[in-house]
Order: structure tokens, then sequence, then C-alpha cells
């Protein structure tokens, strides 16, 4: 959430940036300015009355101990009238409080200067690719090298329940299994501290993480509860920061989490959904970061690199992109996205995004720390995938496939107990 500071000193400057987006601000920034000068308006007069109060209760203490009762009741019956308006001033504040605060929860962060202008992923920047794709173009999709090696059920997980909800069965279970442990260990020896979470959240935390109100209709809820499954782990591992002071010296924190994660995708269809291209239900391993603002963007710069090593270790041919205003997220301000190459579709798929979000969910998280000076400043917030599995998988199973099965990377020997599937 941007901070009312920011509208009010550089309304001009909030417009233009968020142009890159390609969100026009222009009415929604007035408005917010208008609601702002008429609550503090009436913060003014409720102050203003407040005052009058507390004068009026010296006065009337005084009168009464100078045994000038009856002067001393009139004025009580002055601040009965003035508690009055106090109470309609307080109701009138909230009222404007609140959708001041509704509306700016619907701006997006506003991009980091290196964001480029574009309108679809087509107009994002390749900054680095590594590996070699393979020129074998006899090479299966994996929904067919999962079937022929009883790997994955995409039937049987759509008879229960339904598309887009895998049964991972045999070796296929193992692998998937295997690329977890695989992650989180990662992830421990480079100084993040696991936490294993809850699959579902409140509204609060919704909110604080920037999925509502922006994913308000790709989110699976539980309606009667008022519970929301989450999409990524990092909306309840960055929510454990909630509400919280720290100190200087504890940034960075660091922590991974392995969960399932749930979206609806309304409106996915076509070649991009079908395997494990796109799914309801899939497994990720996040890593978050909250830090100090002066680090973040290093930090962002560590944790790019970080998810770079892990595809490499995999063996898997892949690139880097940074992605242009139109194609980045409503709470990021700066995102890099990880693409492995799946010969099997000949096509990029997108397995992790790394993200900087400033100041935006630490807001609304009310997520600060105390500087050297003793002063309050919100802390920084960034997050990654490290790695998404459904796409990770497909990757690896297509490009490492032979005449006689799907080899193994060596780096998972350890965790899968076979280096081969036959």
């Amino acid at each position: 959430m941007l901070q009312i500071n920011l509208l009010r000193q550089q309304p001009d400057f909030v417009i233009d940036r968020l142009k890159i987006k390609n969100f026009d601000a222009t009415d929604l920034v007035s408005k917010i300015l208008e609601i702002d000068t008429n609550r503090r308006n009436v913060q003014r007069q409720a102050d203003d009355a407040q005052a009058e109060l507390n004068q009026l209760a010296k006065e009337i203490g005084q009168l009464f101990r100078e045994g000038n009762a009856e002067k001393a009741d009139l004025l009580k019956e002055e601040t009965t009238q003035i508690k009055e308006t106090s109470k309609e001033f307080s109701a009138e504040l909230s009222k404007l409080e609140q959708e001041q605060h509704q509306l700016i929860l619907t701006l997006p962060n506003l991009p980091h200067e290196s964001v480029k202008a574009g309108r679809t992923a087509d107009d994002n920047e390749i900054i680095a690719s590594f590996g070699e794709i393979k020129s074998d173009d006899s090479l299966l999709p994996h929904w067919e090298l999962t079937q022929k090696y009883n790997l994955i059920d995409f039937d049987l997980g759509s008879k229960i329940t339904g598309a887009g909800f895998p049964i991972y069965r045999g070796k296929g279970a193992k692998l998937q299994r295997a690329l977890i442990q695989y992650f989180l260990d990662k992830a421990s020896e480079n100084g993040y501290e696991e936490v294993q979470v809850p699959y579902l959240v409140n509204e609060a935390s919704a909110y604080a993480t920037g999925q509502l109100p922006d994913k308000d209709g790709q989110m699976y809820h539980a309606q009667i509860d008022n519970l929301f499954l989450i999409p990524t782990a990092e909306v309840p591992v960055t929510n454990i920061y909630r509400d919280v002071i720290l100190k200087a010296d504890e940034l960075p924190l660091k922590n991974c989490a392995y969960s399932a994660c749930f979206r609806r995708e309304a409106g996915s269809y076509g070649k991009d959904v079908r395997g494990l291209n796109r799914l309801h239900q899939f497994d990720k391993v996040e890593i978050v970061q909250i830090t100090h603002p002066d680090d973040s963007y290093k930090t962002l710069e560590m944790m790019k690199d970080y998810v770079a090593s892990i595809i490499k270790e995999l063996n898997l041919p892949f690139r880097i992109l940074r992605l242009c205003g139109g194609d980045i997220s409503f709470t990021s301000a700066l995102t890099y996205d990880m693409e492995v190459y799946s010969k099997g579709q000949n096509r990029w798929l997108e397995v992790s995004s790394v993200s900087n979000f400033e100041t935006f969910q630490t807001n609304r998280l009310k997520l600060r720390f105390k500087d050297k000076e003793g002063k309050m400043q919100l802390a920084h917030s960034l997050n990654g995938s490290a790695l998404a599995l459904p796409r990770i998988m497909a990757a690896l199973i297509e490009n490492n496939q032979t005449a006689d099965g799907i080899n193994i990377p060596e780096v998972l020997h350890k965790y899968t107990s076979f280096t081969k599937i036959q």
C-alpha cells in the first residue's frame, strides 16, 4: 500500500510512475486527496472540540472548588452539546478514513526506475541466458511421458476433484518429493530458516500481502469461516511479521517454506494449461526476506542469483527476464522471472519470480524497525519461488528423456534413490 504522505507530497510523480504499469491513477489520486483534505478538516474540528471540552472541564472543576455550583452546572450542560458534536465528528472521521483506506488499497505499487514500459510478456527484457537447448525435435511433451512411465495421472485427479488437480504416482511422486527436499535443503544451506505454515489464512493476512483486493477472484474462499486457501507460502510467511517492530540489527530476516498452493486460474485455457503447465493445486518452495531499505536491491540481486544457481544444478537451460511495467505484479516494484526451456513443448516455462516490494507490503503489515537513531521506519519485503514444482518437473523430464527412459539429474540422486525412470 502506498503511503499517504507520498500521495500528498508527490501526486504527479505517483501518477507518472503508475503509467509504466499501464495504470491511470489520475482520478483515483485526486479522489484520495479530496477525501484526505476533508478528513483532516474534520480531524481539526474534532481536536478543537476536544480541546474545548478539556478547557471546560478545568473551569467546571475550579467553579465547584469555589462553591459556584450553579455556574458549574450551566457549563456542564454546555459540555453535553459539545460531546454530541464530538461523536458526530468521530463517526464522520471513521467513515472518511475507511473510504480513503479502501481507495488507497486499489493503487498498485510504484515500479522501480529500472522497469521499462510495456504491455505484455513479449516486452520483458532478457538479461541472461544459460545452458544449451537440445536440437532433437522428436522429444515428447511431459503429458505423454508421465502417461508412458505412469508418473502422473491427470484423469484420476479430474475424477476426484477436477481439472488442474493431478495425482503423482510411484517414481513421479518420489521425484516430486525429492525436488521439494532438495529445494528446502539448499535454502537452509543459504541461511533461510525453514517454517511450516498454515494453508488457510484470514482476510487480514490476505490484505496485508496484497492478494486482496487485487486477486480476490483468483483465490479459493472458504466463506463460512471467511478463510482463504493460500496462492503461495509468501502470504503466511510474510504475515509472521505483521504488526511487529524489529530492531535494525535483527535485519535481514530470512525464511523458507514448502507448501501446496491453490489458485483458481479463472479464464485460463488452451495450450498453456495442458499437463503441468497451469494447475489449481501445485507445490512450491518459497523464500522470503525482510530487509533494511538500504539493502533491499542488493538482496534482490542475491536472491535472483541464488534461484539461478539451483536451476544450474538441475542442468536445465533457462533465462532470466526483467519484467516490464505491463507484466509486473500489482504489489511488486521490480521482478525477475526465471524461465526454463521445455524441449518437449518447444517453449519457455516460468518457474520462478523474485520480487522486491519495497514498503508496499510492510505498510499494510505495519512491519517496522527502529533505526540506529531510534526512529521508526518501514522495512522492505522480498520473496521468490525457489522453486515452483510443476513446470520444473515438466522441463526436467522432457529435457532428460532418452530412448530407454528419463535420466535423473545427479544432484537429486541422493533424494530419489534411483538414477533413471524406465
